[in-house]
């Protein structure tokens, strides 16, 4: 089921809600997805300021994945930049000196 998430408390409520529901513990959760105990419960309980990428991968750990509603006005802005994103990754990997 979809929840909107409107704060970081939210989302923490829904991690929560999810970790137990899966009969996991929290301090394996954060072994699981290699971060501490401590920032595992600071995401519980909706810090702010916690970091985006460490929050992801408590929640790939727990199968949650986020979704967004882009305006139909910024696709086109949005594939020019993924478009030029992919034309950058490959100009580095043809940079790369293999003798």
């Amino acid at each position: 089921m979809k929840q909107q998430i409107s704060n970081p408390e939210a989302l923490g409520h829904i991690v929560r809600a999810v970790r137990k529901s899966s009969g996991v513990r929290q301090d394996d959760l954060a072994a699981m997805a290699g971060v501490s105990k401590q920032f595992a419960t600071d995401v519980e309980h909706g810090k702010a300021t916690a970091q985006i990428g460490l929050v992801m991968k408590l929640m790939d750990q727990l199968g949650l994945t986020f979704t967004v509603n882009v305006p139909e006005s910024a696709l086109p802005e949005l594939a020019r930049i993924k478009a030029k994103r992919a034309r950058d990754e490959a100009s580095d990997v043809s940079d790369v000196d293999l003798g």
